[in-house]
């Protein structure tokens, strides 16, 4: 399927890493209210421009990775600790977290680097797309080789292309996006707590199974 396949899986895995409501799309959103649609969709580029970078560097790490099998077992091993600490502090929080406050924007300069600026504080997409492209090579459909170009510009578009759901349809889904936020902790905290368990699972199968 050449670049197709590649392209494609990388449309679809950023677009679903974006979808979940975060400070870089609630942000989009909010430039949207508050400026107009052109502003937001500025913003997004930048955003987007980072999660090129970060999609390419996850996934030379991972190609690294997937040439050490020994790394990706005591990274599972990493991993694990820091997914169950990360699902006892979210689960915890949840019951602790503070009222969701309005996001303010001050200044209104370039929207462009207020969106690479965010974006680059966001870490989530390297391991993200690290453990999703190890994921895609071990069932054959991902080829560290040939396949990074294409699906670092499908992550690309598929980053864009969520960014641009918030920047036009936040109004419409305002009531549903606050009661997500609310409950953000509770989801993260659950998804977490579902990865540990894949983890924990991959883990007990290499030595034992």
């Amino acid at each position: 399927m050449g670049y197709t396949l590649p392209l494609f899986l990388g449309i679809v895995t950023a677009s679903a890493g974006i979808t979940p409501p975060g400070l870089i799309n609630m942000t989009a959103a909010k430039v949207s209210v508050n400026e107009g649609r052109t502003r937001a969709l500025i913003f997004a580029g930048g955003a987007t421009a980072i999660v090129l970078v970060q999609t390419y560097l996850a996934l030379v790490f991972a190609k690294f990775i997937d040439r050490n099998p020994d790394v990706v077992v005591l990274l599972r091993e990493i991993g694990l600790a820091i997914f169950v600490g990360l699902t006892v502090f979210f689960l915890w929080r949840g019951q602790h977290a503070p009222p969701v406050k309005e996001l303010k924007l001050h200044s209104k300069r370039s929207r462009f680097f207020l969106g690479m600026l965010l974006s680059a504080l966001n870490f989530f997409p390297i391991p993200f797309f690290v453990f999703v492209s190890i994921t895609l090579s071990s069932y054959g459909y991902f080829q560290f080789r040939s396949d990074i170009p294409p699906f670092v510009l499908g992550a690309g578009i598929g980053a864009y292309f969520g960014f641009y759901c918030y920047i036009a349809f936040f109004k419409k889904l305002e009531d549903r996006t606050q009661f997500i936020l609310r409950n953000m902790n509770y989801i993260i905290g659950t998804i977490t707590g579902f990865v540990s368990l894949i983890t924990l699972y991959n883990i007990i199968e290499y030595y034992w199974l």
